[in-house]
C-alpha cells in the first residue's frame, strides 16, 4: 500500500474545517471565469462582493450585463493572473479551461463550477446555487420570482401557432434538449428542429428548412464583415426567397441563463402576433 507523505495528511485533516469554514461564511472575493457565471455573480453578489469577471462579460455583443461588467477587473481565465487576485472563491463554467481550475484547486484555492443552462429549471437551478454560494440566498429567489412572473406574463399573452426555425452560421439550429427550445415554447410556438427531431446544437441542412418552411426564422443579427463560407447560407437564393419572417434575436439572450433570457421569448411572440400573426 503507498504510504501518503505528511503533507497530504495534514491537507486531508485540513478539508473538513476548510469546507465548514466556507460554508459558514459568505466569500468576500470572488472571481469569475465564464460569462455565464459572470451574468449569474453579477446580479446576485453583494456590493464589493465580485471583484473580477471575464473579458466576454464587457463583450456587448455577448453579454447582456456589458456595461455593468465596466466595474469589475477583468480576466482572461488564466491561472497565473487569477492566483494573483488571492480570491477566495473562483466561480467558472464545467466547460471552463480544465487546466485553469485543476492547478487553481491543487493550489488550494475554492473553485465551484457551474453547468449550462439547457431549460428554464437550470436556470433556476443555478440561480439558486450561485444565491446559495455567495449567501445571497434572498436575493436569488427574488430573481427567481422575478423569473416566473415573466414567464406567466408571455403564457397570458396568446399568439398565434406558428412555427419558427433557429438558423445559425453554417446551417446550425437548435432542437430538443437546448436553452433555444425552452424559449420558443415560453413563446408558444412550435420549435422546427424539434418537431424534424433534431436534439441539442446540430445541422439543418438548407434544403430541410426549405421543406419545413417555418412561419418565422430567427437568425441572429450577426453577419461577419466579409464573405464567409461559415454565412453562405444567409446569401443563398433559396433562403432569401423563404416566405417566413425573418427576425433578429441577439445571442446575448441565449447564450447564459437568467431572468433576461425571457427577452429572446419576447422578441418571437412579438414577431408571431404583429399583423396578426402574419410572417
Amino acid at each position: 500500500m503507498r504510504k501518503l507523505s505528511r503533507g497530504a495528511v495534514f491537507a486531508a485533516l485540513l478539508l473538513p474545517a476548510a469546507s465548514a469554514a466556507w460554508a459558514a461564511e459568505p466569500p468576500k472575493r470572488v472571481v469569475s471565469m465564464n460569462l455565464c457565471t459572470d451574468e449569474l455573480a453579477m446580479l446576485i453578489a453583494a456590493p464589493g462582493q465580485l471583484y473580477s469577471v471575464s473579458y466576454l462579460a464587457a463583450d456587448p455583443g455577448s453579454s447582456v450585463l456589458a456595461t455593468q461588467a465596466g466595474g469589475y477587473a477583468v480576466n482572461h481565465g488564466l491561472a497565473e493572473e487569477i492566483f494573483l487576485m488571492q480570491p477566495d472563491l473562483v466561480i467558472a463554467g464545467t466547460y471552463t479551461t480544465r487546466s485553469t481550475v485543476t492547478l487553481l484547486r491543487r493550489l488550494g484555492f475554492r473553485v465551484e463550477e457551474f453547468a449550462p443552462e439547457n431549460s428554464f429549471d437550470d436556470i433556476r437551478a443555478n440561480l439558486k446555487r450561485m444565491g446559495e454560494i455567495l449567501g445571497r440566498q434572498q436575493r436569488a429567489a427574488e430573481l427567481i420570482a422575478e423569473f416566473n412572473v415573466g414567464l406567466d406574463e408571455l403564457a397570458a399573452r396568446k399568439a398565434p401557432a406558428r412555427t419558427v426555425a433557429f438558423y445559425y452560421a453554417n446551417s446550425y439550429t437548435s432542437g430538443s434538449g437546448t436553452l433555444a427550445d425552452a424559449i420558443v415554447k415560453a413563446s408558444g410556438l412550435v420549435n422546427i428542429g424539434d418537431t424534424l427531431g433534431l436534439a441539442g446544437t446540430t445541422k439543418l441542412p438548407l434544403e430541410m428548412l426549405l421543406i419545413a418552411n417555418p412561419d418565422i426564422i430567427a437568425d441572429g443579427i450577426d453577419r461577419y464583415d466579409t464573405p464567409a463560407l461559415a454565412q453562405e447560407n444567409f446569401v443563398h437564393p433559396a433562403y432569401r426567397a423563404l416566405p417566413g419572417r425573418k427576425v433578429a434575436v441577439p445571442g446575448k439572450y441565449m447564450i447564459c441563463g437568467a431572468p433576461f433570457t425571457l427577452e429572446a421569448a419576447r422578441i418571437l411572440k412579438d414577431a408571431a402576433t404583429d399583423h396578426g400573426g402574419q410572417p
